[in-house]
């Protein structure tokens, strides 16, 4: 029986210092950070959630910060371009709002859309499309408000260096739709309204280098703990190394690398964010886990302070 994941479930990058990643993606983009907590294999570091009000997958962008880590190159073995889609008519607010704070940016058009292309403090590629589909992000953050707020992800585009493998594992294994092809993109889609549109560059580029500014993984939908270990055999299955189920609290996930480099996920969407800490109050208290709990005031001397901040 074939299998067909939803589309994306979070993307997750490495970043600079923590204060600068919040205020771009709560202050500037004006995403909800969901969650506060640590990178549960190197608990020195924050792991930051930042999403829509809810936290749902697909609109999920994670990062750890290192402030005093080396730059890494956006290359193949990665996702080079992280995109973010807004409600019709939006567009003109975020020309406005990145040139408030500074934020060069293009436009350039691709397979009939236009995209609002730019890049965050740490180097990390994004943009920005316009889109029917997807629910409003109910989120309202200093002048970010639902009628223009991000819904989620639009999409992310994949820098393979085996684009041929790549383009087959996406269709064969994971179950998305070939839409298209244009200046050496390969357009897929999957089912979902959010997250669901990824562009294949068809051209290997040089080799990408793990570091502050890159992605270091894309993680796909499994609906639940029972899907995902059918995943897990279907996987293993098709030729790929997968490890066993990891629980990462808000859901559990398995990993392999796919034939063009890329550290692929696939994340189960329950239990979510609001399992340890109110709905109304995510971010806002440093949550651990019940093996890191008795090492909190330690922790708290290590990490950085952060505050998520209005800066308009």
């Amino acid at each position: 029986m074939n299998k067909q994941t939803m589309g994306i479930h979070h993307i997750t990058a490495i970043v600079g210092h923590p204060q600068e990643n919040v205020d771009f993606y709560a202050g500037v983009l004006g995403l909800r950070l969901v969650k506060k907590t640590i990178n549960f294999d190197d608990p020195g570091t924050y792991h930051l959630y930042f999403g829509d009000e809810g936290g749902k997958p697909g609109t999920i962008i994670t990062f750890f910060p290192w402030a005093d880590a080396v730059q890494g190159k956006i290359g193949s073995g990665q996702v080079g371009v992280t995109s973010y889609v807004v409600p019709r008519g939006a567009m003109d607010f975020w020309e406005k709002r990145l040139t408030k704070f500074n934020i060069p940016y293009d436009n350039t058009e691709r397979f009939g859309e236009t995209y609002l292309e730019f890049d965050d403090p740490h180097g990390l590629h994004l943009e920005i499309v316009e889109r029917e589909e997807g629910e409003k992000n109910t989120w309202k953050f200093g002048e970010v408000t639902p009628d223009v707020s991000i819904k989620g992800f639009g999409g992310a585009t994949l820098l393979s260096a085996r684009p041929d493998k790549t383009s087959e594992l996406l269709e064969n294994v994971l179950g998305l739709e070939v839409v298209g092809e244009e200046n050496d993109i390969r357009r897929f889609r999957s089912p979902s309204d959010i997250g669901n549109i990824i562009d294949l560059k068809l051209t290997p580029v040089g080799r990408g280098e793990m570091g502050v500014g890159t992605v270091h993984h894309i993680a796909w939908r499994a609906k639940d703990n029972e899907d995902q270990l059918d995943w897990q055999k279907y996987v293993s299955k098709h030729g790929y190394g997968v490890t066993p189920v990891r629980d990462r609290n808000y859901f559990n996930a398995i990993y392999f690398r796919e034939h063009g480099e890329i550290l692929f996920e696939i994340a189960t969407d329950p239990p979510g964010f609001a399992h340890d800490e109110s709905y109304a109050t995510m971010g806002e208290k440093l949550m651990l886990p019940p093996q890191y709990e008795m090492y909190r005031s330690r922790l708290n001397d290590i990490l950085i302070p952060i505050q998520v901040k209005e800066i308009d």
